[in-house]
This record gives C-alpha cells, sequence and structure tokens, in this order.
C-alpha cells in the first residue's frame, strides 16, 4: 500500500504569525480506510492517518444555513486532554438541496476492471455501490460507463436513466481482465464527459478503483494534469477507493486534489449506502469552488496556535483572497470542521480570532466572503461546558493524533480518548457513527 506522509503542523507564536490559512476538505478515505485497518486487527500505518479526515467523517449539530449557501460557526472550550490548551472548533455547513430542485446530472462512470479488482470487497462492491447510486437518480439524468484494465472501453454512451434496467445490466455485467491502465480510463472517461458536457447540468467523472496504476502513465503528477485542466472547465470529479492490500491511496489523494473532487473509501455495503444514499458525498450539486478559510487571531489573547490536519490543503496568507488559487469544492448537504489547538493569555481579554470564509459560486463565479469573531467572553470556561460537538471532534482528533505518532500526543492515553468520546456522544443522542468510533479506540488501545 501507498501512503504519503504529510507532516504534522507546527506551534505557531501569535506575534510571529497572526494569520492561518487553508483551503477546505470533504474527504473521509482516511477515517474508513484506517477503520478497515483496526477491523483487521492491525494497526495502520501512521502516514495513512489525516486527522481532518478523520475529523469530517462525523456529522455534528450545527444550525443548518438560513437563506444562504454556508452557515459559518466557531466556538472554543478548554482541551479535555491537555489543560494547559483550549481548542478552537470552526464549522462550514452547506445548504442542501431538495432532490426536485437539483439540477440535472451527467455522470461518467470510470471503473477499474483489471485483475486486482477480481473480489468481492472490490469489484462486486463497486456494483452494488453504482446500483445504489442509479437508484437515487432521476430519469431525464445521464449516465455514461467507461471500463479500464489492459486498455480502455466505452460500455455506454451518456444514456437518461428512464432506461435503467440498461444501465444496470451493464453494471451487472462486468468482468475483471488484464492490467491497470488508469491513464486511458481517466482518458476516456474525460472525453466522454467533455463531448457531452451540459452548461445546466453538474458534470461528473466517478472513479470507482482500487488505486493501483501498472500500466501506461502511473506517475500521479502526470495523470493529473488531464484532470487538472477538465476541472477548470466544470467537470467535476469524485473518487471513491476499493479494497487493501496493494491499494494507492496516495494516487487517489492526488487525483481528487487536483480534480476539484473529493475522496473517499468504501470498506463494505453499509458504508456505500451511507456514501451513496444520503448527501455526504456531494454528488449532486457543488454549492462552492475554490473555498479557503483564514483565520486570524489577537496577539494579546493568543499567545500561539497550531491547526490540527489540513497539512496537505496549507495555503501562503497571502493567497486567501487570490482567486486564482485551486482551494476545496464543497457540495450541498456537506459538514466541514476545523480544529485549532491554542495557548490562550491568562490576562488576554478581547477578541480571540476572526474566521473569513471564501469561495466562489460554481456557475457565476461570483466570489463571495463571509466572517464570524469569537471574543474572550464566549470562550466555554471549562471542557465540560463546550459543546457536545466540540467534544466529540476533539476526541476524534486526538485518537488520530495518537495513531499518527504526532510529537503533541505523546503519553496521551486512548482509554481517556474513548471516555470524552461516549460522554460526547450520548449528549448527541447517540449517533451510530459515534458509538462506532468509541468501539474502534477501544480496539486500538488493545492492539497498541
Amino acid at each position: 500500500m501507498t501512503f504519503k506522509d504529510t507532516g504534522v503542523n507546527p506551534v505557531i507564536r501569535t506575534a510571529d504569525e497572526a494569520q492561518s490559512t487553508f483551503g477546505l476538505d470533504v474527504d473521509t478515505a482516511s477515517y474508513t480506510k484506517v477503520r478497515d485497518f483496526l477491523l483487521r486487527s492491525e494497526l495502520p500505518p501512521r502516514e495513512a492517518v489525516r486527522v481532518e479526515e478523520f475529523v469530517n467523517y462525523f456529522r455534528y449539530a450545527d444550525p443548518k444555513p438560513a437563506g444562504e449557501a454556508f452557515a459559518l460557526g466557531i466556538e472554543a472550550a478548554p482541551s479535555p486532554f491537555d489543560t494547559s490548551k483550549h481548542l478552537l472548533r470552526i464549522a462550514v455547513q452547506s445548504k442542501t438541496i431538495h432532490p426536485q430542485l437539483r439540477k440535472n446530472v451527467n455522470f461518467t462512470f470510470v471503473i477499474d476492471v483489471s485483475g486486482s479488482m477480481g473480489r468481492d470487497n472490490r469489484l462486486g462492491l463497486v456494483k452494488r455501490s453504482l446500483e445504489l447510486l442509479v437508484d437515487q437518480l432521476r430519469p431525464t439524468d445521464r449516465i455514461g460507463i467507461v471500463t479500464y484494465g489492459s486498455l480502455g472501453s466505452i460500455l455506454l454512451e451518456p444514456t437518461v436513466v428512464a432506461r435503467k434496467e440498461r444501465i444496470l445490466g451493464i453494471i451487472t455485467g462486468l468482468k475483471t481482465e488484464g492490467s491497470t491502465n488508469l491513464e486511458a480510463g481517466m482518458n476516456l472517461g474525460y472525453a466522454m464527459a467533455a463531448k457531452y458536457f451540459d452548461a445546466e447540468a453538474t458534470n461528473r467523472v466517478v472513479l470507482c478503483t482500487d488505486g493501483v496504476a501498472n500500466n501506461g502513465i502511473t506517475d500521479p503528477v502526470v495523470l493529473v494534469r488531464n484532470v487538472k485542466e477538465s476541472a477548470d472547465k466544470g467537470v467535476w470529479l469524485s473518487v471513491f477507493g476499493f479494497g487493501m492490500d496493494n491499494y494507492n491511496d496516495h494516487m487517489m489523494v492526488t487525483l481528487a486534489d487536483k480534480g476539484n473532487g473529493n475522496y473517499q473509501y468504501i470498506d463494505d455495503f453499509h458504508e456505500a449506502r451511507k456514501v451513496f444514499t444520503g448527501s455526504s458525498a456531494g454528488l449532486f450539486d457543488v454549492v462552492a469552488s475554490d473555498a479557503k478559510i483564514q483565520v486570524e487571531f489577537d496577539p494579546e489573547t493568543v499567545a500561539s496556535y497550531r491547526l490540527l490536519g489540513y497539512e496537505k490543503r496549507l495555503l501562503r496568507n497571502e493567497d486567501f483572497r487570490n482567486d486564482k488559487i485551486d482551494a476545496g469544492e464543497i457540495g450541498a448537504g456537506h459538514h466541514v470542521t476545523a480544529l485549532y489547538e491554542l495557548t490562550l493569555n491568562p490576562k488576554g481579554e478581547g477578541r480571540v480570532a476572526s474566521v473569513r470564509l471564501r469561495y466562489k459560486e460554481p456557475d457565476s463565479q461570483k466570489v463571495v466572503e463571509t466572517s464570524r469573531t469569537l471574543r474572550s467572553n464566549q470562550v466555554a470556561l471549562s471542557a465540560a461546558e463546550g459543546s457536545a460537538s466540540l467534544r466529540l471532534a476533539a476526541s476524534v482528533a486526538q485518537f488520530a493524533e495518537v495513531l499518527r505518532g504526532s510529537p503533541h500526543a505523546k503519553d496521551k492515553k486512548l482509554d481517556r480518548v474513548r471516555e470524552q468520546a461516549l460522554e460526547a456522544s450520548r449528549d448527541l443522542g447517540n449517533p451510530t457513527e459515534a458509538v462506532e468510533f468509541a468501539e474502534l479506540v477501544k480496539k486500538a488501545a488493545a492492539l497498541r
């Protein structure tokens, strides 16, 4: 398996640099990939752990937008894991769009049918996942199907979902063959998406693969050139990973980041149902492109800060208002969370931080910027007084920090993480994912 270590963000003195900037990220693949390791009674490689993808896997109890594209929230409380630190949570919730009010979609499925996909948790799971997705579509939506093994093949020119039986018949009949020419599949898929591009619809390439590329061009840097050009023309990308063992996570991350897309890992049918029958994949409507956050801390109240995760999404502060810079893409119904660890000045009062969200409206390319400010009198006085959402996110981030061997999580006990997760889960009404998370923490503690 191939993962890339993105490092760990350092602690920054506010007096030296008061601003922190990053592109938003809705990927969740790292969490489900690590869950797969743990359920197989294996500790994951440290480089497989990306904090933001752990945190963004979960849904939190944040208000939905009221007539706007986004609801932007900010809160802070003492850390439940370090009495000398506070945690600041930023919550970005995009609007939901009723299925009958969304745009039509033009999906181009690019499906890996190489020999390495010949297992039930790979091509078999791909088939069941795409059948779920097709069932969510309207008769006027369109689907084209491209496969690739040693060569790329067009199995179905874009066809309206009113002909669902034909579409499902092709998906059901998929069989494995040959080596893995990802380049050929991506080229054919993007050519099809460009040929049938509809400016009034959401145009998206949906890649389903185990991440292997052993034929044709295999360098992700070269592969993404065509992906990036197509993304700039309005063809979005969603990457769905399947399978273990020879999986290339780094390839999938690179394609999704450069393709104006998102990346999720499907480890079982339960996860497929969650992704393909809900809004978490953000497949149908794009609410924002090049979305980014800038946080400005007040040196009078904040002595130092550290961003937890988002190492692969860091931006230069001067590029926050440079609208040519590529950032993150947000779909309808997406929920994005970011955490900072703060050291506050004991006698500091007034503004703690100002958070600015900037993005482009996908259709008009109009740039929108909104902001929120947190003051010292709004900071909770104890960890227990922090919201359940903050406490759950803190537990998830701490778990990720421990698993990736962060120097900031040395000697931290997973028993404490599980305890905090269970308390937050109870306060949130025991959502399935949070309860499951507490059990994963228990399993990881035993394996360690």
